[in-house]
């Protein structure tokens, strides 16, 4: 199981274009659960850029760090509302300033993570 677990983690990385920033991989990685969601079919390598990733592995990266403890739900409801509406809290509204912090700890725990993955350059 190690080796193959190893295998993909190689032909992963080989194949695609990485994101550009953690943020960048969120909201492509939502765009996709959404549109999944609305009966859109998902197949690896059929769009412009092809990723190293599918928009899952993103999503079980937060998962992951949600069940270890190092994301609580607060920063999932920022993450999400947020990327639906594919733009970060602004931390010059007042409203938006809690959110912001959320976001910025939620990436400062996800970006290493997506970057040992080759997800995210």
């Amino acid at each position: 199981m190690v080796q193959r677990r190893n295998m993909f983690m190689v032909l992963s990385e080989a194949v695609g274009e990485p994101f550009g920033s953690a943020e960048e991989a969120w909201f492509w990685s939502v765009q996709a659960q959404d549109a999944k969601a609305a009966g859109a079919r998902i197949a690896a390598g059929r769009g412009l850029v092809q990723r190293p990733c599918e928009p899952g592995d993103v999503l079980c990266a937060v998962d992951r760090l949600y069940r270890r403890r190092l994301l609580i739900r607060d920063h999932l409801h920022v993450l999400v509302h947020y990327g639906r509406r594919l733009m970060a809290p602004d931390p010059a509204r007042y409203r938006e300033q809690r959110a912001h912090t959320l976001w910025q700890e939620a990436f400062d725990r996800l970006r290493p993570v997506l970057r040992e993955k080759g997800i995210v350059q």
